[in-house]
């Protein structure tokens, strides 16, 4: 059977919610519940436990819901950081780019560990992504962008690791950001490999 629109709605009167379940849980009930209003996360870009026992989370997080699921083309994905502490419930939340930035990467390395660079592609409209960004999480701030030029727009900005071969330690940043760009007034495309230090 073929449906129209989005498979899922929203409901703004509800308050959303943050899961948090201990890594050593024997049952889904020690599952601890956070409310965060307003936000509105489709992708988490990484999550980790810092020294303190707090769980950081950083992610995209949509303004308003409600264009996501009826007027797609005014959505608008601030990157976010939350840290929320276990023992209080208490959550900090720190905007770390007003730009509407989505579908992005980290170096894989680091998933689920603390990390310092994220990837992200911007855009205003969700499907077509004008360039992309690296955000630095210790400095909580943009160091590096790079626009694909005009009518020219992307897809998601993918990290790729250097090989770290014969026991070299690599930085955070070794590696390349590529997406795939299409050019609407020519119609070609390409495949773009960017210096992940300086996209």
């Amino acid at each position: 059977m073929a449906c129209k629109g989005m498979p899922v709605r929203s409901q703004p009167a509800k308050v959303p919610q943050i899961g948090i379940i201990p890594r050593y849980a024997t049952s889904d009930s020690e599952m601890k519940w956070f409310l965060v209003p307003g936000f509105n996360a489709f992708h988490i870009i990484n999550a980790w436990e810092d020294d303190h026992g707090n769980i950081v989370i950083i992610a995209p997080n949509a303004s308003n819901m409600e264009n996501y699921f009826y007027n797609m083309d005014k959505s608008h994905f601030f990157l976010e950081k939350l840290r929320i502490n276990m023992k209080t419930g208490e959550i900090e939340r720190a905007v770390l780019s007003e730009r509407s930035l989505e579908m992005g990467s980290i170096n894989p390395i680091y998933a689920g560990k603390k990390s310092r660079y994220v990837y992200m592609a911007v855009g205003e409209h969700i499907s077509k992504k004008a360039g992309v960004v690296k955000i630095d999480l210790e400095l909580g701030c943009e160091v590096a962008s790079r626009n694909y030029g005009r009518d020219c727009f992307g897809g998601e900005a993918l990290f790729v690791g250097k090989d770290a071969t014969g026991g070299l330690e690599c930085d955070e940043d070794d590696g390349f950001v590529v997406s795939y760009i299409h050019n609407e007034i020519t119609n070609e495309s390409q495949f773009v490999v960017m210096d992940a230090k300086s996209p």
